[in-house]
């Protein structure tokens, strides 16, 4: 039952309180003070505590100096702290414009400096703090899409922001490019034992805390078919062809990157060895 009020909530939110909208963009309330910022295909979130606002992904320069205007239409609380998932240029770029952040957060595994801003607070394995009436719960996913992907836990709001490691009802990108298909799995496991209830993606639509476990549900059904199909000598154009993944049909991106996740999971499990 819990679920399904979650859920219900979540479809009103996303639909109804739009905050600010343009041509490419949209501002949402999620819950309370947390909200979900979209810039065409790329989601970030932000936080008004009541001591500051908490800032997530940039995106690019044109996105981060909207966003920061916007901001300021909503509140007149400074820009506190800027958190970074991870460092990928899609999502980490154009940080400059949220101006002088006191408090800039990334994994230790971030580069000296994403996109010229330079992180003031890095940690390891996992990191809290409070700012005002909201705790920020940080987690380091490990190794997989990317080397310093990070998950946040918002609560009292169980509100989770969670990039690229997983989405809601959405396909995983194209044929996990650079990526121990093994080790995203990992990150997906550790995204599916935070403790949360509404899923704010990266890309993708608002979600819950079940689409998590789909979304690894996914993943090991395909890895299942495809290594099945590698050791029964199929090729891998006959792999794309027959593991249809049929149940997900309805996904985003399932047209455009079914195939895809098809030839990077046998190209990873043939890589890795899995397959003898």
């Amino acid at each position: 039952m819990k679920q399904i009020l979650i859920a219900l909530a979540v479809l009103a939110l996303g639909t109804n309180v739009v905050l600010a909208q343009d041509v490419e963009r949209e501002i949402t309330r999620v819950s309370g003070d947390i909200y979900r910022f979209q810039n065409k295909f790329h989601v970030n979130m932000f936080v008004i505590t009541g001591e500051g606002v908490v800032v997530t992904d940039p995106i690019n320069q044109e996105a981060a100096k909207w966003l920061k205007a916007e901001i300021g239409k909503i509140t007149d609380e400074p820009i506190t702290h800027l958190i970074y998932s991870h460092s990928h240029g899609d999502h980490a770029s154009g940080g400059t414009e949220y101006g002088d952040v006191p408090n800039v957060v990334a994994h230790r595994n971030a580069p000296e400096d994403i996109d010229l801003v330079e992180p003031t607070i890095r940690f390891d394995e996992q990191m809290s703090f409070i700012v005002g009436s909201k705790t920020f719960e940080l987690t380091y996913l490990g190794p997989g899409h990317g080397n310093d992907l990070i998950a946040m836990v918002v609560r009292p709001d169980q509100v989770a922001f969670v990039v690229d490691a997983v989405s809601s009802k959405r396909l995983f990108y194209r044929d996990f490019p650079g990526s121990n298909v093994d080790h995203w799995i990992d990150q997906v496991k550790k995204v599916d034992a935070l403790d949360f209830d509404i899923l704010i993606g990266g890309h993708g639509p608002l979600g819950v805390k079940r689409d998590v476990g789909q979304g690894l549900a996914y993943l090991q059904e395909m890895r299942a078919a495809v290594l099945k199909g590698l050791k029964a000598g199929k090729t891998v154009d006959e792999l794309k062809a027959t593991v249809k993944m049929e149940k997900y049909k309805n996904w985003g991106s399932y047209d455009q990157w079914r195939e895809l996740n098809v030839q990077g999971m046998a190209r990873h499990l043939t890589e890795s060895g899995a397959v003898y």
